[in-house]
């Protein structure tokens, strides 16, 4: 019995934040030093970002709120609304992301209906309300009221695999099982205006956005690409539980990112490895450039540069990965299901078809999958990264282009971002 992930889709909102323009804005905010300011323009500008998605409407240079709560676009000023105005959009916005992004894989999962759906498992860290996303999904869609929920909260980037991995063992478990798996998250909710380097790093990374899977081991016809769940393995590395953090504050929730890209993902990565790859004898012996598909979570770009060099990957490989966090950002959970859709959206190659991703969190936690790859793309299939579709039908291509200068850092800077997980 095979387990498969049958439908991979993603739903982003509708406003669209392009990298140098939100840049600007984070480097004029009152009360910012010399120092924060520098370190806004090097964050920004060495993301690797292009343009993010963001739910919260107001975050947008084309028009302006008469009662602005996020930003003031007439004094181009960046407010500070508390906690539970922040979680109150989450409810509203974050419901329709969850429900758009699981409408969509129910209705690409050729086969499988509403009626069949038996489990729905959510991930998400960015806000909370009960009953949860997990129930607005089942209301939204029509599904059966007897449908087992499941709602994983507040575990951040690497929640996806967690989800998977539970989708895999109710199908083990029960060869009729179809399982909803959606991860949704919007952090743009919590951007905030700060001389600290841990928030001036997460300001330029973090976006919305959310992807959803139908998992299944029934034996149904495939009329396109999908993806074998082979194995999953979770490693907690010896270090970084200070590291990694997301707490809860007075004004939205906190990222503390630390020393963590630099050094541990250097230091343990290989070792995270070893546990999973090491389910599959076929594996034994190859290189890691070997494996033909890299599904890599883009917590950052040096996150990406890390991987690549340790693990001697092709710039090939991290194409995928690369190219998601050029168009989206960091969304958290979320992202890498992106990544994982943007190799599905592949034409089918030659190669192994094997895939081996990883996602990073707090912990600091390693979680990683092996996949297989089956199934062709459908006809006229275009890479994931050309294909930006929001809700409106909006793609990052109408926005304006970006001017980067990806490769400079000034030299005294690069100490301070590279602590911070930049």
């Amino acid at each position: 019995m095979t387990v498969i992930l049958r439908s991979l889709e993603t739903a982003v909102p509708e406003t669209i934040m392009v990298q140098s323009q939100v840049r600007d804005v984070f480097a004029a905010q009152p009360g910012l030093t010399r120092l924060g300011q520098r370190l806004v323009g090097a964050a920004f500008d060495s993301s690797g970002i292009d343009t993010r998605y963001t739910a919260v409407r107001e975050l947008t240079l084309d028009s302006a709120s008469e009662d602005p709560v996020f930003f003031d676009q007439k004094d181009l000023r960046i407010l500070t609304p508390s906690t539970k105005t922040r979680n109150e959009v989450y409810a509203e916005e974050g419901t329709k992301l969850f429900v758009d992004a699981a409408r969509k894989a129910l209705d690409a999962a050729q086969g499988i209906g509403a009626a069949d759906v038996t489990h729905v498992v959510t991930a998400s860290c960015t806000g909370f309300f009960a009953p949860g996303p997990d129930y607005k999904v089942v209301r939204a869609l029509d599904l059966a009221p007897s449908v087992q929920r499941y709602h994983l909260g507040f575990m951040g980037c690497y929640a996806a695999f967690p989800a998977l991995r539970a989708a895999k063992a109710f199908c083990d478990a029960d060869p009729d099982a179809v399982v909803l798996v959606i991860a949704a998250e919007l952090c743009s909710l919590h951007v905030r205006s700060s001389n600290n380097p841990d928030t001036i790093v997460g300001s330029s990374l973090f976006a919305d956005g959310a992807a959803a899977a139908i998992v299944s081991a029934r034996d149904l016809p495939l009329t396109g690409p999908a993806l074998t769940l082979d194995h999953f393995e979770t490693v907690l590395t010896p270090v970084g539980e200070e590291s990694m953090a997301w707490n809860i504050g007075d004004e939205g929730f906190e990222m503390v990112l630390g020393t963590y890209v630099p050094h541990i993902i250097d230091e343990h990565i290989v070792g995270a490895l070893e546990p999973l790859l090491a389910r599959d004898a076929s594996l034994a012996g190859l290189d890691y450039a070997e494996i033909e598909h890299w599904a890599i979570h883009p917590g950052g770009r040096s996150i990406l540069d890390k991987v690549e060099a340790k693990l001697r990957l092709t710039a090939d490989q991290l194409l995928p990965a690369r190219e998601t966090l050029r168009d989206y950002g960091n969304m958290s959970s979320a992202t890498v299901m992106f990544v994982l859709k943007h190799i599905l959206d592949q034409p089918a190659s030659d190669g192994n078809n094997r895939i081996c991703s990883m996602a990073f969190g707090p912990g600091l936690t390693v979680e990683t999958a092996l996949l297989t790859r089956i199934g062709a793309a459908p006809t006229g299939a275009a890479p994931a990264s050309a294909a930006a579709a929001t809700t409106a039908g909006t793609t990052a291509a109408d926005a304006a282009p970006v001017s980067r200068t990806d490769d400079v850092v000034p030299a005294d800077l690069a100490p301070v971002l590279t602590d911070a997980g930049a």
